[in-house]
């Protein structure tokens, strides 16, 4: 996410380090270099002046030039500037109806009904809501078939009328049902189109006046940048919607959108979307989103997962496990599963603050661990628990049973051991103390 707009900022920076004095020429100079990583990432001329001259003005403001470490106070009013931007904080979805109407809009292909079924499931899982999915793309059946696919995948009711060509009458007929069955949520897919197509444009407005909705949603492709932003205009002079999703984040994102939507449309963005997991869905938080885009990480956002994932219980019993040295390979391959529903790997390792950086060029597949999960699936479940067990001839079926190399399990085995132990000194806070007074001795 936004890899060449976090490098060319970054550069644009260390134009400040070495520096024996910060002048306002280098500080200048570094605005120039920042305003032309925005531009290349298709932020609106206008926008991206007006952002590096505030940020200078305040820079100077603020007596950078004799500050004891002007390059963090630069970055930092620069942060706290791209937060305003981007909106400045995080904007919740209207639920305080009941049914919550919410209606999705946005052009072709820019992930409307597969953002339908992440919300749902979003506000299924996360919220607890009850939720109706309506099938309101009335001229193209796959996004039916689409719709109902994914509302089985995520366990939440698809309401559909295949023979009515009628996209009011469908909407107008899911909320009669929402009420009468005590839905909390309906949303509202909608055929995507284009904002010169008149009729269309009339029809999704007539939409809006017959079901009256509490949150109208225009999803931006994020990969279209500052086109994204000039259709959003459009949109919004029609249906004055009332937030912004960003949705195929995972794609070659320049950024532009992301920059630029909240100064031209003044409507926040809500949510983003990467991938196609119907989990890989965020709240939008500005103040992240400015830390991930300087490379500084966003460590709040990988906890957040992480505590969704792993239960309390669970964590005791492995804690207790691990201080007994009873953590074995099935805990291991249990909490292999738990990290995957995290979301994509790459995106993961992003968030923790300077790791994104130095791993960016390097492939982060979501299949990593596969060859880990085959080796210890091909193990029995004695031998998942007891790992002593593991002699040569255990090993070489492993190594044949799991389509990997003796060499493979060897070190799979060896490193498996080495964080057991690591686990085990850390589990116990006595050793640990002992290691930890120690450390200043160890040099003599």
């Amino acid at each position: 996410m936004f890899e060449n707009l976090t490098d060319k900022i970054d550069k644009a920076f260390k134009l400040l380090k070495g520096q024996g004095k910060i002048t306002e020429i280098n500080v200048a100079e570094t605005m120039k270099e920042i305003r032309r990583a925005l531009l290349d990432a298709d932020v609106n001329f206008k926008i991206a002046k007006q952002f590096t001259d505030t940020v200078k003005q305040k820079a100077m403001g603020q007596n950078v030039l004799t500050s004891i470490q002007p390059g963090q106070l630069l970055i930092k009013i620069t942060k706290d500037e791209l937060t305003e931007l981007m909106g400045g904080f995080k904007t919740e979805i209207n639920l305080s109806a009941n049914p919550a109407i919410i209606l999705m809009s946005g052009l072709q292909g820019s992930g409307k009904t597969t953002f339908s079924g992440k919300l749902a499931n979003f506000l299924k899982s996360k919220k607890g809501k009850k939720v109706l999915l309506v099938a309101g793309d009335v001229y193209r059946p796959a996004a039916i078939d689409q719709l109902h696919v994914l509302g089985s995948q995520i366990q939440v009711d698809v309401y559909s009328e295949r023979e009515n060509k009628n996209p009011i009458q469908i909407a107008e007929n899911a909320i009669k049902k929402a009420k009468s069955e005590s839905y909390n949520v309906v949303i509202i897919d909608t055929a995507g189109r284009l904002a010169v197509d008149e009729q269309m444009m009339n029809e999704i407005e007539r939409v809006k006046k017959a079901v009256n909705p509490h949150e109208i949603l225009f999803v931006v492709d994020s990969m279209t940048g500052q086109d994204a932003v000039n259709t959003a205009k459009t949109f919004n002079e029609r249906l004055d919607f009332t937030g912004v999703v960003l949705s195929k984040l995972d794609g070659d994102t320049r950024g532009g959108a992301a920059l630029s939507i909240k100064s031209e449309v003044n409507k926040p963005i809500k949510y983003v979307s990467m991938g196609e997991k119907m989990e890989a869905i965020d709240v939008f938080y500005p103040e992240r989103m400015a830390d991930r885009i300087l490379g500084m990480g966003d460590i709040v956002t990988l906890v957040e997962r992480a505590q969704e994932q792993f239960d309390a219980e669970e964590a005791k019993k492995l804690h207790n496990k691990i201080a007994k040295n009873q953590f074995s390979f099935q805990d291991f391959f249990d909490q292999i599963q738990q990290i995957k529903k995290m979301g994509n790997m790459k995106d993961l390792v992003s968030m923790i603050p300077g790791v994104g950086k130095a791993l960016k060029d390097v492939d982060i597949s979501d299949d990593s661990f596969k060859h880990i999960e085959a080796i210890i699936q091909s193990m029995t479940p004695k031998e998942r628990d007891k790992p002593d067990l593991l002699n040569s001839s255990r090993r070489k079926r492993i190594a044949d049973g799991s389509g990997t190399n003796l060499n493979e399990v060897n070190k799979l085995i060896k490193q498996f051991e080495e964080t057991r132990k690591m686990m085990r000194l850390m589990a116990d806070k006595d050793k640990m103390a002992k290691l930890m007074r120690a450390m200043p001795n160890m040099k003599k």
